[in-house]
Formats: C-alpha cells, sequence, structure tokens
C-alpha cells in the first residue's frame, strides 16, 4: 500500500516548479491531488495528464489564492469531489526583487495579498474542511535569514507566513494537525531564472560556491521534504522551518 493511499491534497501553484514537482510526488506516494492553478491552465492540465497516465488521480482546480472567495471555492470543491482534505501544501506565491526605495506601493500591496492574505486564507479553508490528523506545509525561502539586497519586500510576506505556521502549529495540536514550514534555497525554477535576468553572467557561478552540496537545487529536492513531512513518519514534527537548500543557512 502506497504511503498516502486514501488521502487527499491540495497543492496550491501546482502548474509548474516546486509545486508541479510536489504534486506528482505526492500522486506517488498515493494521495488524490488537487493542482491548483491560477492563469496556466494549460500546464496545470498537463500535470493532472501525467499524473493520470501514471495510475493516480488528480484534479486542476482554477483559483487565485489572493480572493477569499476563490479560495473557498477551492476548497469546497475539493471536498465536494474527493469527500474530504488531509493535506494542504501552501506553495503559491510571488517574488519580488527589486531595491527597497524603488518598490511601488502596487507591488508592495500586490506580492502582500497573494503571499501573506492568500496563506492566510488557505489556512483558513484548510482548517474548516481538513480531517484529525491532517498536514499542513507552507512554502518559504531561506532569503528570509539571508536577507540578501532586493528581497525585501519578498522575505517580509515570507517571513509573515512562517509566524502565521509557529502558532497555528499550536492552535491546532489537539486536531492532531502538524503545521511546518520547508525553505527553499536556490532552486533551478522560473522565479530563479528571472531573478537571475538582470545579474552578471557569473551570478549562477556565485549562488552555486555558496552552496556546500556544490549544486543548485531541483524542484523535486523539495518535493521529497514536503512528502516526508505529510507523511505518517512525521507524525510528531510540528511548528518547524526546514531549510532544503544544500547547506546553505544553519539553524
Amino acid at each position: 500500500m502506497n504511503p498516502l493511499e486514501g488521502k487527499v491534497a491540495i497543492v496550491t501553484g501546482a502548474s509548474r516548479g516546486i509545486g508541479r514537482a510536489t504534486a506528482e510526488r505526492l500522486a506517488r506516494e498515493g494521495a488524490s491531488v488537487v493542482v491548483n492553478y491560477s492563469k496556466s491552465a494549460a500546464e496545470a492540465f498537463d500535470v493532472v495528464e501525467a499524473i493520470i497516465r501514471r495510475g493516480s488521480t488528480a484534479r486542476a482546480i482554477a483559483a487565485d489564492i489572493a480572493q477569499g472567495d476563490e479560495v473557498a471555492r477551492l476548497f469546497r470543491e475539493t471536498v465536494e469531489t474527493f469527500a474530504r482534505l488531509d493535506i494542504l501544501v501552501a506553495n503559491a506565491g510571488q517574488a519580488l526583487f527589486k531595491p527597497f526605495a524603488e518598490i511601488t506601493r502596487e507591488e508592495f500591496e500586490r506580492i502582500h495579498a497573494v503571499n501573506v492574505m492568500g496563506t492566510f486564507f488557505c489556512l483558513q479553508e484548510a482548517l474548516r474542511h481538513m480531517r484529525h490528523g491532517g498536514r499542513i506545509v507552507c512554502v518559504s525561502t531561506i532569503g528570509t535569514e539571508l536577507n540578501l539586497p532586493g528581497g525585501s519586500a519578498y522575505f517580509a510576506t515570507k517571513a509573515a507566513l512562517e509566524q502565521l505556521c509557529r502558532t497555528l502549529a499550536k492552535e491546532v495540536a489537539p486536531r492532531g494537525i502538524t503545521v511546518n514550514v520547508v525553505s527553499p534555497g536556490f532552486v533551478e525554477t522560473r522565479m530563479l531564472s528571472d531573478a537571475f535576468a538582470d545579474e552578471s553572467p557569473s551570478a549562477r557561478d556565485q549562488v552555486v560556491a555558496m552552496t556546500p552540496l556544490g549544486r543548485l537545487g531541483r524542484p523535486q529536492d523539495i518535493a521529497n521534504a514536503i512528502a516526508f513531512l505529510v507523511g505518517a513518519g512525521a507524525e510528531w514534527i510540528t511548528r518547524q522551518n526546514l531549510a532544503v537548500d544544500g547547506g546553505i543557512i544553519s539553524r
């Protein structure tokens, strides 16, 4: 029997990158997976097709997590389809790398709406529908500790996410629900490529050089950590922030 057989998982922002790798990994573990997306419909349905081809169950549901009513619909449709909810991986997010003085109010409000309010909406809806013994994992970044120039607004939103999880974990512990954070390092995703776009050609090499394990991460590296935290073997792990970064930071 697969470790997550009979479980139902929502993965937000699952059309590509870390979200896609996570959705596919949880499906391989036996979970029925809801592939959430906002705009990338073709990519999301490609994820669903890939999961179904391997003999697992998945459904794509569009929802902008910055909109509370859309998040409520996402969770409602999940439960209507699969009759339960066991796992939430709050992965959807938006990045912004820009000098502090140049960040506009509109940019700051948008990234806050997605990364903080969006996560808040997802966490609240999860608590309304999740069964006893559920699992919640939110995706942050090691940037909240590295504090690299240009990332102030982005890192601030992720720091808020981390605090939501630390407090929530205590509140839901009586229900047997665990709440953890995974903080990726530098991972080969479109977000990282966009961040490197305005940098010198040597920027990538510099990032690899500062990583003790000597390479950039892969989406699967993060998915593996998430799969562990939502599995039975992690039932006594909660309120933790796991850095999956090749050894860049230590706690």
